[in-house]
């Protein structure tokens, strides 16, 4: 890492600025104490730049030579994980991970205590670790000393978690009563929220009732198809139904959106207009379920082998008892359902896009075979597979992220007076989002080589610049090293020695 310093200028870059816009180039971004002062364009593509036109640099200040680059505002993940226990992934392997990858602002829907997060949090303002901007969503009822029962209790815990400093609430259901309570007291006090709307609540509290409520954000796709009924109330859930049973709440999950309305319908609209209306926010993270439509692809893909933590591999593989690890029997029939879920998942998403609903990248990584950060720049070619023109995504992804956050006046996109956050990668990523992974996109060059063209060149977060393909390198060390210590080598689920 380099920085941060009193003036930094990045040169002769291509500039996609992250509110929409085209790119431009070659511009000149001139930093200055962390923020943004001039965005000057200094010539046009194939004519060599007048070197009197240029912003001049000071005593002092650092210059970074971008030319032929590409300059995009850092990304914003809404649903980030920052490891966990089970998965035995410590902060610094997510945080470089995501730091890699582009991710400059990260937020931590629930998991770890208002503690952890703060401290992680107030480490990461002060830069004195490696690791994205935090904004820390505390799980409704975390820390309660009984079960949140009543009204009062529920804004009691409400107003406790805004004092101890927490960001939001991430809820995933309660009773109506409790959830009006809590989420019109948490927006009385100006804070964000987020709810994964479980199907243990759902039948009495989907995503308009949330939204009507003050909810301004939705995870997943929970609670929208419910809202989407037309001829019932619940799911069609087989008699011999157990939440518990990750099989049977994944595998009925995949069949939720062909029970809804049809899309373009008149109810389908409704429901749509009256939440893009209370300018509510959707995080999709299609990334999560990938693995259901095709369990192959998501276990087997490339990254796997040098990033993944063995403990990661065991947490992910076929469990009665571990989250998301619903590999009972998965077979076909399975895959082709979620397969038609998605058409009709991301048919809603897209045309939610279009008549102006914000829409959000989120990644959730750390189950169901998704890798920190590879996992989120996955989320943005499937956010490209769900329709959205590549600006779009890159929109979706930075300043998208930053108005859901409150946040859209510092960051979200390249713009004087807002902090220095920024991706730069060597390729264009418009043209193939594979650039942007850490292995970069397969490539054939014209006298007949294989190379990998990309991986993200450098993160720059508080006008800080990071080497991403470094902090790939040191991620792979600590895997390497849990390797050898453990004597661990991979082994397809099922077959033994």
């Amino acid at each position: 890492m380099e920085g941060p310093f009193n003036q930094m200028i990045i040169r002769g870059v291509t500039l996609i600025n992250g509110d929409g816009a085209p790119p431009i180039g070659p511009v000149d971004i001139v930093v200055e104490n962390n923020k943004i002062v001039a965005i000057e364009v200094v010539g046009f593509p194939g004519v060599a730049i007048d070197e009197k036109s240029r912003p001049k640099l000071k005593n002092g200040g650092k210059e970074l030579d971008a030319n032929g680059m590409y300059l995009l505002p850092g990304f914003v993940d809404m649903h980030g994980h920052v490891g966990g226990n089970a998965q035995g992934a410590s902060p610094e392997y997510v945080f470089k991970l995501w730091m890699a990858h582009g991710i400059t602002t990260v937020r931590q829907p629930s998991g770890r205590s208002v503690e952890e997060v703060n401290d992680l949090k107030r480490k990461s303002e002060k830069n004195e670790i490696i690791a994205p901007r935090i904004f820390g969503y505390t799980g409704f009822g975390q820390g309660a000393k009984s079960p949140i029962s009543t009204k009062e209790q529920a804004i009691e815990w409400v107003r406790e978690n805004a004092k101890k400093g927490a960001d939001g609430i991430k809820f995933f259901g309660a009773e109506p009563q409790i959830m009006k309570a809590a989420l019109e007291e948490n927006k009385k006090l100006g804070l964000g929220s987020a709810c994964h709307h479980a199907q243990l609540s759902v039948a009495r509290w989907n995503v308009l009732h949330s939204a009507r409520a003050g909810l301004t954000t939705m995870e997943h796709w929970y609670g929208l198809p419910e809202a989407l009924f037309e001829d019932k109330t619940v799911q069609n859930y087989p008699l011999d139904y157990n939440y518990q049973n990750e099989q049977h709440r994944f595998e009925e999950a995949g069949k939720l959106w062909e029970q809804a309305a049809k899309p373009y319908s008149k109810h389908w609209y409704s429901v749509m207009n009256e939440l893009i209306s209370l300018d509510f926010t959707i995080v999709p993270t299609f990334n999560i379920y990938e693995a259901s439509r095709d369990l192959h692809k998501a276990r087997r893909a490339e990254w796997h082998e040098d990033y993944t933590l063995p403990s990661l591999w065991k947490f992910y593989e076929p469990s009665k008892i571990s989250h998301g690890s619903y590999w009972h029997d998965w077979g076909t029939e399975q895959e082709v359902a979620w397969k038609k879920n998605y058409q009709l998942w991301m048919t809603f998403i897209n045309e939610y896009k279009n008549r102006g609903g914000r829409v959000t990248t989120g990644s959730d990584s750390g189950f169901i075979y998704q890798l920190y950060g590879f996992a989120y720049i996955r989320e943005l070619e499937l956010l490209r597979e769900a329709g959205f023109h590549p600006l779009e995504i890159i929109r979706s992804a930075t300043l998208n992220g930053a108005e859901a956050l409150g946040w859209a006046d510092k960051i979200g996109s390249v713009q004087i007076g807002k902090l220095a956050d920024f991706v730069i990668v060597e390729e264009n990523p418009l043209q193939n989002l594979k650039v942007l992974y850490g292995t970069g996109a397969v490539r054939l060059t014209e006298d007949n080589k294989v190379i990998r063209a990309g991986g993200v060149k450098y993160t720059i977060k508080d006008g800080i610049i990071y080497d991403a393909k470094k902090l790939l390198a040191d991620v792979k060390k600590m895997v390497d090293a849990e390797k050898t210590k453990l004597n661990w080598k991979l082994k397809q689920p099922g077959f033994q020695d």
